[in-house]
């Protein structure tokens, strides 16, 4: 079928007033109720990608403490809405698909502490706050074993080469300064970012 220029131009103009007036209510009650959208009476929740190192903005959806959607944000800086293939993924972190489509929570998500003591084969489970204090008790230990005051010249360092600290990417930029900061007055000199890796 040969089309000219101008039955182009006719067929197209006609698709697009369908189109138009299809958006302007000319459709069954069904597709135009609110109720039916996934994400209504949701509360919007803004947050950093944790895959990489570019730091895209996402909106998550979360309703009754659920996240149910996960979306680029439009008025974020960097990625202004679009997301990279890893990034529409995120919500599959938490949630997996079963066979007719539905969500469930993903049972291969980490939500509690694991700990495997030294030369043990078995992992235990431990609280979150004996986690945190057992981490701030190994820094402590770590920091005074190996702190210098003084180098060989005797000027004043006040450093410790044993601990090092790798900045996040899912953290904004006022966070990894605060973060900065505490390394430094822990006198830890091996900091990284994993931007620059």
């Amino acid at each position: 079928m040969k089309v000219s220029r101008r039955d182009f131009l006719k067929l197209s103009g006609v698709t697009v007033t369908a189109a138009a007036l299809s958006s302007f209510g000319f459709r069954s009650a069904e597709a135009s109720d609110y109720k039916s959208i996934r994400i209504s009476y949701a509360k919007e929740v803004t947050t950093i990608c944790p895959f990489c190192a570019v730091g895209c903005g996402i909106i998550c959806h979360v309703r009754d403490g659920k996240m149910i959607n996960a979306e680029g944000d439009p008025d974020h800086p960097i990625n202004e809405g679009s997301l990279c293939s890893k990034g529409s993924s995120l919500f599959n972190m938490m949630n997996v698909y079963a066979e007719k489509g539905e969500s469930r929570p993903n049972t291969q998500r980490m939500t509690k502490v694991l700990y495997r003591a030294p030369y043990a084969s078995d992992w235990e489970v431990k609280s979150w706050d004996w986690a945190l204090s057992e981490i701030a008790k190994r820094i402590k230990q770590t920091r005074d074993k190996s702190f210098v005051g003084r180098n060989g010249s005797g000027v004043t360092v006040n450093r410790t080469p044993a601990l090092a600290w790798l900045g996040s990417a899912m953290c904004n930029n006022e966070e990894n300064y605060l973060f900065h900061k505490f390394a430094r007055a822990l006198g830890i000199v091996n900091i990284d970012h994993c931007a620059r890796l």
